[in-house]
């Protein structure tokens, strides 16, 4: 009598969103520059050639995932109890919800620059923020800028700000000050400025906000405009 044969475990259905979801969970693991085509291949149990029916290169694959990390981010802002109100509070709101989107992920900054959405989930949140920007006296240009402006200084913070570590999850405050003091001992301002540089980033991260959105409310929103909302 024949031996039957074991049955094989079933394997998770190939598709974008899968290899999406798979590589956000490596990038943890191997962080950007070791996460390929060929290690995703491996934690999908599929050889690498299959990705290519989804994805042509590496960046096509980043798109998909700055996407899904956008998705990911407005299905979490969706469920706010306390919306905001007024141009100066919903920039404030969106990227303080930017930055910590991105800190979920390793490498996560670099992930989301640079990168094109695949579809136009995109699009309905930004309207919403430019029709607020508007509404508060903005030109549609103005708005335009005004968002980016902000946009910019966070993805830029957050990218230094994980470039120095620690990585997600991992102890310790990642950049080493003493060490920098040693090499810099003959300069004693550039010293006194590491803490403040390099530590409590989200003192750092909420002061440079602060001068971002000030700066935009005193050189791009028109004069003959309403008043700020606070």
């Amino acid at each position: 009598m024949a031996r039957e044969r074991e049955a094989k475990p079933e394997r998770t259905r190939l598709d974008r969103a899968t290899v999406a979801a798979t590589a956000l969970r490596l990038l943890g693991e191997v962080g950007l520059e070791g996460l390929t085509l060929r290690a995703i291949a491996k934690e999908l149990d599929v050889k690498a050639p299959a990705l290519y029916w989804h994805f042509k290169d590496k960046q096509a694959l980043l798109d998909e995932m700055a996407t899904e990390m956008f998705r990911r981010m407005t299905a979490d802002l969706d469920t706010a109890v306390h919306p905001p109100q007024g141009w100066h509070e919903a920039l404030e709101t969106a990227m303080r919800a930017l930055r910590e989107h991105l800190l979920r992920y390793r490498d996560g900054a670099k992930v989301y620059s640079g990168t094109h959405f695949t579809d136009m989930s995109f699009a309905a949140p930004m309207e919403a923020h430019l029709r607020t920007l508007v509404g508060g006296g903005f030109t549609a240009a103005g708005a335009a800028r005004a968002w980016f402006t902000a946009y910019s200084y966070t993805i830029g913070y957050v990218i230094e700000e994980q470039s120095m570590g620690p990585l997600p999850g991992a102890d310790g405050e990642g950049y080493d000050l003493e060490a920098r003091a040693a090499r810099l001992v003959d300069y004693p301002l550039t010293t006194e400025a590491g803490p403040t540089m390099f530590r409590d980033r989200d003192a750092g991260f909420e002061a440079g906000l602060s001068a971002v959105l000030m700066g935009i409310g005193a050189t791009m929103l028109p004069s003959s405009g309403p008043p700020r909302s606070r």
